[in-house]
């Protein structure tokens, strides 16, 4: 296939850095706003899980539209609802509007994130896919990084309707950026080689995609569970000032994104399975950390080792996806896959955290989020264990690769 399009990569890495930025600006704000308009912990996991959940419903049918029709209709469309929504919330001052709006959120992100996913996919050439979908990662990982602390040191020192302007800015900068910088999508290689209806039924059954939709949806899971409820226990059990609990949010994901460049160039040169496991064995580690923490330092360390867990794990997790989308020739539905098990993941973590915190004690969500990360590592390792079954998981399709 050649070499990767830079102008495409640098494009699409520019626009989701700078949406994925202005949607971590609220990842802070939002569980603490909703906790002071008296909301409990199920409506705090309606707030994220809502989210979640309508992404879920609504990725299968954007991502066959973009494996159709093309990604720059779909993604551009998608950045300018993140760009409207965020105007939404400057006029949401009650939770059930909080909700609505994180539902029509979930609606934008899967014409984004997924499809966005799939274009890399598209352009990245055979024995590259570690580094490329690591590189990608990088702008995901360090929007919501940097966006956690700026939001959390706007709303200190400014306002939270200020933490959402900036949030529109920059949303409204990545749909700029997607409509005049991406070649148009008749230009695009999906495009041109010609839609294939690959059906669901193939894909779910197939032992690849079933591994690494378990493991996104576990480790996503505990995601949810600390981008929900982190700041809920930073406030409540420790008075951490807003800039701290962003602080800490952005840490994990800080460190996952440097990781991703340099992990993914070594998942192109050893065996990615050893990789994902590690990372796993990681993150179930920090989640426990984060159980037992006593004050910020603790909190601060379980969050370090979730991020390197993460850093180690997801590039290699997403060059296996792209090899997949590759054998199977339906780029855009895997990625939607592996969206929707990160959709699920997420919404499944917030209700968890909500019932415990309702139930028990906000401190358990920790380690039952770290009971699930065993569990799906588990999984795939149990998946791609044997030879047979790595041969046939990664297996590219040579007609699609000359095409």
């Amino acid at each position: 296939m050649g070499k990767i399009n830079a102008r495409v990569f640098t494009a699409l890495f520019i626009s989701i850095f700078a949406a994925v930025t202005g949607v971590g600006i609220v990842v802070p704000l939002l569980p603490v706003y909703a906790h002071d308009l008296g909301a409990s912990g199920l409506y705090i996991a309606l707030i994220f899980g809502g989210f979640s959940l309508s992404r879920t419903v609504f990725l299968p049918w954007f991502c066959r539209i973009s494996d159709r029709r093309g990604r720059k209709p779909v993604l551009t469309l998608g950045l300018f609802c993140y760009f409207l929504i965020s105007i939404a919330f400057i006029f949401s001052y009650d939770i059930k509007s909080l909700i609505m709006i994180r539902i029509v959120q979930g609606i934008g992100s899967a014409m984004v994130m997924p499809v966005a996913q799939a274009y890399i996919g598209d352009i990245t050439p055979t024995g590259k896919e570690g580094i490329s979908m690591g590189m990608f990662n990088m702008s995901v990982f360090l929007g919501l990084s940097i966006g956690p602390l700026l939001g959390g040191s706007i709303k200190d020192y400014y306002s939270l309707d200020a933490a959402f302007g900036c949030m529109g800015a920059l949303a409204f900068g990545a749909f700029c950026l997607s409509l005049f910088f991406l070649p148009p999508a008749r230009e695009e290689r999906i495009v041109v080689a010609g839609y294939r209806h690959v059906p669901w039924r193939r894909l779910l059954l197939d032992r690849g995609v079933i591994s690494i939709f378990s493991f996104r949806f576990v480790y996503v899971t505990c995601i949810g569970v600390i981008w929900g409820f982190l700041p809920v226990f930073g406030d409540t059990a420790f008075s951490l000032p807003s800039a701290s609990i962003g602080f800490l949010v952005m840490l994990g994901v800080a460190v996952g994104g440097m990781m991703h460049l340099p992990m993914g160039a070594v998942a192109d040169r050893m065996d990615k399975r050893v990789l994902v496991i590690t990372g796993g064995l990681i993150t179930t580690t920090a989640l426990m950390l984060i159980g037992s923490a006593e004050g910020f330092w603790d909190l601060f360390f379980a969050n370090l080792i979730f991020g390197i867990g993460g850093g180690m794990s997801m590039p290699s997790l997403m060059a296996i996806s792209v090899m997949i989308g590759h054998r199977t020739q339906a780029m855009g539905a895997v990625m939607a896959l592996v969206t929707v098990a990160h959709s699920l993941g997420m919404f499944f973590g917030s209700m968890i955290g909500g019932i415990i915190m309702d139930a028990f004690q906000l401190r358990y969500a920790f380690p039952i989020g770290a009971l699930f990360m065993a569990s799906g590592t588990l999984i795939f390792f149990s998946g791609t264990c044997t030879k047979t079954a790595w041969n046939s998981m990664i297996m590219a399709d040579s007609a699609f690769q000359r095409k």
